[in-house]
């Protein structure tokens, strides 16, 4: 009997604990850690735009170089938690932007209608940023680096206010969607095939149709499991312990997310086939560069050089990274510090 009391005071003590813990990581405080530097900024805050929270994150050595703003992908896949992958030598030269767009990780609010949810609104939202940062850091202009779905946005924002950019980097371009995904496709299918992956063949089988005729995506699992993902790395977009560890989220963020990029992604998707960046965006009044990892097939490098000769531009750079995929910025951190250094630091 006393053995029972015993048991059942521990089973309590450690339910009691967990809860406690489980409490404890929802709403434990974030942060972004300190940047030394005399002019120095390293700020993560919620920032009203447009009529709503907007999670930003402001790092760099020294607020008075050029500024970077990059604008994550998805749709709905912040990279806050992640950023230092590719930006911690960037903070040397430039103050960099980073941001969950609305609806996306600590810009979801769980109150809040997103029904009207779309790209254009993310644009506006976009511009809306531009210029809360430029009359904070009192810079003129931007640099405005998109990743994947990210580059749907700001390439409209950069065609819509030139004037508030120094110019345009698309990583991991999208372009003619159906043509990408078709790309993806046969990588996938050539790839499952060469590995006897029946399996995977079969199941890429079943969708053939759908992606060739634009109704839905190459599936992304086979996609990475073949390497059209990430080469170098890990896929940062599936760590979702490690957004949780981090300092810039919580796990009631982590919760925001996943709401977040459930929603975004069924609002935001069909978008991207109905209007294609080709169809919206032929020409922009500011330099425009596309970094492209060769092995890259959830943004097919062929597919978004074809969309990039056709863009009438001031200046036009196709810069390709012979080791990357999806990810040039990370899996090839060093080549693309000293790419933006090169092109824009003062």
């Amino acid at each position: 009997m006393k053995d029972k009391r015993v048991l059942v005071k521990t089973l309590s003590l450690v339910g009691l604990i967990s809860i406690m813990l489980i409490i404890v990581a929802l709403f434990f405080p974030t942060w972004t850690p300190k940047v030394k530097g005399d002019n120095s900024i390293s700020t993560l805050e919620q920032v009203n735009l447009n009529g709503t929270g907007h999670e930003i994150m402001i790092r760099g050595q020294d607020r008075g170089h050029p500024v970077v703003i990059f604008v994550h992908g998805g749709p709905g896949s912040s990279e806050l938690t992640y950023a230092d992958a590719y930006q911690s030598g960037l903070e040397d030269q430039f103050t960099v932007v980073n941001y969950d767009q609305r609806g996306t990780g600590k810009s979801y609010h769980f109150l809040e209608d997103y029904s009207n949810l779309s790209s254009s609104v993310l644009v506006e939202d976009l511009l809306a940023l531009t210029d809360y940062v430029s009359d904070r850091l009192e810079q003129e202009k931007v640099i405005l680096v998109g990743h994947s779905y990210g580059t749907y946005i700001a390439m409209q924002a950069a065609a819509k206010e030139p004037e508030k950019f120094e110019a345009y980097v698309g990583i991991g371009q999208m372009s003619d969607v159906v043509k990408s995904e078709v790309e993806s496709w046969n990588f996938a299918m050539k790839e499952a095939k060469a590995a006897g992956d029946q399996e995977v063949v079969e199941a890429l089988q079943d969708v053939k149709m759908p992606v060739y005729s634009g109704e839905t995506v190459t599936p992304r699992r086979s996609i990475m499991k073949y390497g059209g993902a990430t080469r170098k790395i890990e896929n940062p977009d599936k760590n979702l312990v490690g957004k949780m560890w981090s300092s810039e989220y919580n796990l009631m963020d982590v919760i925001r997310y996943l709401r977040g990029i459930s929603i975004s992604q069924e609002a935001l998707l069909p978008e991207v086939f109905e209007h294609p960046l080709p169809s919206i965006v032929t020409n922009l009044d500011v330099p425009v560069y596309f970094i492209m990892g060769d092995y890259d097939y959830q943004t097919s490098s062929a597919a978004a050089k074809d969309y990039f000769d056709t863009i009438k531009a001031k200046e036009k750079g196709f810069v390709r990274f012979e080791e990357s995929a999806h990810y040039p910025q990370i899996e090839e951190k060093e080549t693309f510090e000293a790419w933006m250094e090169d092109t824009f630091a003062q």
